[in-house]
């Protein structure tokens, strides 16, 4: 898959940020987002959606993309934040953070490409007349979101190992808080663990 500019658009060669985030649907963790920047000088081969590849793929790409873009950065939003805010707007605060941190290492952003029907709440005295494009599907028709979705899957996963460490009897390794059948089994017999997110409604159905 190319760097795919908006083709109607009149700047299409102009310095663009692709955005993305994983850990939406997951009863546990944090959601986490990545913004990366593309060099059209240095293609990356085999970027796509990262939910059509296998984890090895990913993992192999996301060292591809850390070494080859022209810029990235990975944020997140933490379980409480996500309980105080919702999960919605708990992922576009991810966004927002991974591309202020962009903003912040001085790359000079045109605009940005969000994968979804939404775009971050960006401050305006910093970014200005920037432009936020959503993109339904994004992350299969953009390259720079695709990697961005990349970036994002392969960091909440080693998260998720991690809390597996910490919390073995959840099985986190394997189901990596999604609600699958056995992750809702344990759920019911062991209760939550405060990597819970207890605005979800299987979570509070247990807490109750």
């Amino acid at each position: 898959m190319p760097q795919l500019a908006l083709f109607e658009m009149p700047d299409a060669n102009a310095c663009y940020a692709g955005v993305d985030e994983a850990g939406r649907g997951p009863l546990a963790g944090s959601v986490v987002a990545a913004a990366v920047i593309l060099d059209a000088s240095r293609p990356i081969i085999g970027v796509n959606d990262s939910k059509k590849l296998s984890a090895a793929a990913r993992e192999r790409l996301f060292v591809e993309i850390t070494e080859k873009a022209t810029a990235f950065a990975i944020s997140e939003a933490s379980v409480a934040e996500i309980d105080a805010i919702n999960i919605l707007q708990a992922s576009l605060l991810a966004m927002r953070r991974a591309v202020e941190r962009l903003l912040e290492q001085g790359h000079a952003l045109q605009r940005i490409h969000v994968d979804g029907k939404h775009c971050p709440k960006m401050d305006a005295a910093r970014w200005g007349n920037r432009t936020c494009i959503a993109m339904v599907g994004g992350d299969g028709r953009d390259a720079a979101i695709a990697s961005a979705s990349i970036l994002a899957k392969v960091t909440r996963d080693r998260q998720m190992l991690a809390l597996d460490a910490c919390y073995p009897q959840y099985e986190f390794a394997q189901h990596k808080g999604y609600p699958t059948a056995r992750h809702r089994a344990l759920l019911r017999e062991l209760g939550a663990c405060p990597e819970h997110r207890v605005s979800f409604a299987p979570v509070r159905a247990v807490l109750k």
